[in-house]
């Protein structure tokens, strides 16, 4: 499993999803993220995940319709092991400030 801290911009964006909202977007990371992750392959076209113009290093992940999540890859705390830094989480409106 990899290792993850979130910034607290990402906590706070975070209280503002709905509990509906929150369980899909732990769901898409458990269930297709993570594994994705661990395979060391590209990641599901599902997922769309891609790099966000202007930002260096940061990534989108799509967890809904709308839903989007920033991260990016932070040094590893377990040798071998990813780990993430979740950034900003919410609408398509949080890529205006990964």
């Amino acid at each position: 499993m990899p290792t993850y801290e979130t910034l607290p911009r990402f906590t706070a964006d975070l209280q503002h999803l709905t509990p509906a909202q929150r369980q899909r977007f732990r769901r898409v990371v458990l269930d297709a993220f993570v594994p994705d992750l661990r395979s060391g392959r590209q990641f599901r076209p599902g997922l769309r995940i891609k790099r966000v113009q202007r930002a260096p290093g940061v990534f989108e992940l799509t967890w809904a319709g709308n839903g989007r999540a920033t991260w990016q890859y932070g040094p590893e705390i377990v040798t071998g092991v990813p780990h993430i830094v979740w950034r900003r989480i919410g609408t398509h409106d949080v890529l205006g400030g990964p």
